[in-house]
């Protein structure tokens, strides 16, 4: 039993960490260059909190600890990414270019991610999600 205990812990964690189908086939409906770009900021936001649930929540990908933490989704010519209000707010500044609301902010399909800025936004999030179980 002792034996078996470290196992379940790591199958407990990989089983958060696997990929959901429903995001899979949600990433799957879009054309290549737009494919690429969801699953590079799918693998960002896991980076950032691994230990985060992947749901399909407002029918696009999202990722939960104590609540919904970022959501993404994809269109045309962009990736939409919902850090919501707060998130927003913290780095408006330093969006740029970038078409932005309340609680989005627009990424063009044709250039790179910026990876860095999206690492710190999920970062702010989800340490914000930490302080509303307390």
């Amino acid at each position: 039993m002792i034996i078996l205990e470290p196992c379940f812990s790591i199958i407990r964690r990989m089983s958060k960490l696997s990929n959901n189908p429903e995001v899979d086939a949600y990433i799957a409906t879009f054309p290549e260059k737009t494919q690429v770009q969801l699953q590079n900021i799918r693998t960002i936001i896991r980076q950032v909190i691994p230990q985060a649930t992947e749901v399909i929540s407002y029918k696009m990908p999202a990722y939960k600890l104590k609540g919904v933490v970022v959501y993404f989704a994809g269109y045309t010519n962009h990736i939409g990414f919902y850090p919501t209000g707060t998130g927003i707010a913290k780095f408006q500044h330093e969006f740029g270019n970038y078409k932005s609301s309340k609680g989005a902010v627009q990424f063009p399909i044709e250039q790179p991610l910026p990876e860095d800025l999206i690492q710190r936004i999920v970062a702010f999030k989800a340490q914000e999600d930490e302080l509303k179980k307390k």
